[in-house]
């Protein structure tokens, strides 16, 4: 199994924030759409960065709520690591474990094609998971097609 699973299941839709924009309307559009991340595009099809809700908030620790009055581009992470629609599934969930990311860009010839985060490698995963439980459980019970 690949990204471009997950991706067919959840969508490919990437929500995006200009770099200057303000840290404040970051934290809108993050409460708004339930999301941990964004990634940071000029354009809406590139990749400048990523921010999330872990840099504003060292960006608040450090300036304070006049932080909000920032850009994205003073706190989001610029060398971001991003998969691509064919990566293995087993390879994201290394990379997010040895790198502890949680969210994950997807590049397709070097234009946003998604983004995956932990939670969707999780869901993928207890969902494989069940599909093999289901298929011992019958097998066990004779139940083999």
């Amino acid at each position: 199994m690949n990204v471009q699973t997950i991706l067919s299941a959840k969508g490919t839709e990437v929500a995006t924030i200009e770099p200057s924009a303000t840290l404040a309307a970051a934290t809108e559009l993050l409460r708004e759409l339930g999301f941990g991340a964004l990634v940071t595009s000029a354009d809406g099809r590139s990749l400048d960065g990523i921010v999330s809700e872990r840099d504003i908030v060292r960006a608040l620790a450090a300036d304070g709520a006049s932080a909000l009055d920032h850009d994205v581009a003073s706190c989001m992470s610029r060398e971001v690591f991003t998969c691509s629609p064919s990566d293995s599934i087993d390879a994201l969930m290394s990379m997010m474990t040895e790198r502890r990311i949680r969210h994950l860009p997807v590049l397709a010839n070097g234009d946003l094609a998604g983004m995956i985060s932990i939670g969707d490698v999780v869901k993928f995963r207890l969902g494989e998971l069940e599909r093999e439980n289901d298929q011992l459980h019958d097998y066990i019970q004779g139940n083999v097609s």
